[in-house]
């Protein structure tokens, strides 16, 4: 018998199947293969990722690639009424010819700036407060002294006059340094219960020609800029940007 009638419907299969072999995969198997990427989720503001503000409304964050960096930039930040951070400003910013250490383990005259959050009490300076400064402002004198004698009971306290008990050579006439202190915010680092030894004078001021001796400082213009926005309540974070002194741990 002739095997015409199986060979033609044969063929007829073949060629039936022939468009999906020079198509390819269908589009739906490759979209099953590869979905679309979900959309990023944008990061939480810097001030929202850490562990404690303190209650402030105002953050002011100074944040170094590692401890030992004397190198960095300040932020500053403002939460506003339905709870967001806004950013209100950046700058560069020194630290400590030593870098920077955890605030707890931190030690006298090792030119180390302390990690931690801190408030920021008051403020002073050589020149006279810009317009609109709102924190209580000393005007530096010839009198002025900051203690930093561990033997006084003046430690790390402004003293003026200079308490008797205090060394002179072992604490610092403020208008000794009329371009760092021409404004100057001063920290609580160990300033409520001062620990013998831990560190005393420990403020944000205006830069000099180098690191500093465990401070905080940032350009002039930045830190008048700086005494017209803080207010009352403020604080000051300090950190790096990994490892055991991230600043988020704060």
């Amino acid at each position: 018998m002739s095997p015409a009638p199986r060979t033609r419907a044969a063929t007829a299969l073949a060629l039936g199947a022939l468009p999906a072999l020079l198509l390819g995969p269908s589009t739906g198997s490759a979209h099953a293969a590869h979905p679309p990427a979900a959309p990023r989720a944008e990061a939480a503001p810097l001030p929202a990722r850490l562990a404690d503000t303190g209650g402030a409304r105002q953050l002011l964050i100074a944040t170094a690639p590692d401890t030992r960096s004397t190198r960095g930039t300040l932020t500053w930040w403002e939460r506003r009424a339905d709870g967001a951070w806004r950013e209100r400003g950046r700058a560069a910013a020194r630290f400590g010819a030593g870098g920077l250490v955890e605030g707890t383990r931190r030690e006298q005259g090792t030119n180390t700036t302390p990690t931690g959050l801190f408030g920021l009490p008051f403020a002073f300076g050589n020149e006279a407060a810009p317009e609109g400064t709102r924190l209580p402002y000393r005007p530096v004198t010839p009198r002025s002294w900051w203690c930093e004698d561990n033997a006084s009971r003046a430690y790390n306290r402004w003293s003026e006059p200079r308490a008797a008990d205090c060394r002179a050579e072992e604490s610092e006439r403020l208008a000794d340094y009329p371009v760092q202190y021409a404004h100057a915010l001063v920290t609580d680092f160990n300033y409520r219960h001062p620990v013998r030894g831990r560190g005393a004078g420990i403020f944000l001021h205006v830069d000099g020609k180098g690191a500093t001796a465990g401070c905080v400082s940032v350009p002039s213009a930045t830190m008048r800029a700086l005494l017209r926005w803080v207010r009352p309540g403020a604080r000051l974070a300090v950190g790096t940007e990994e490892g055991a002194t991230r600043v988020t741990r704060y």
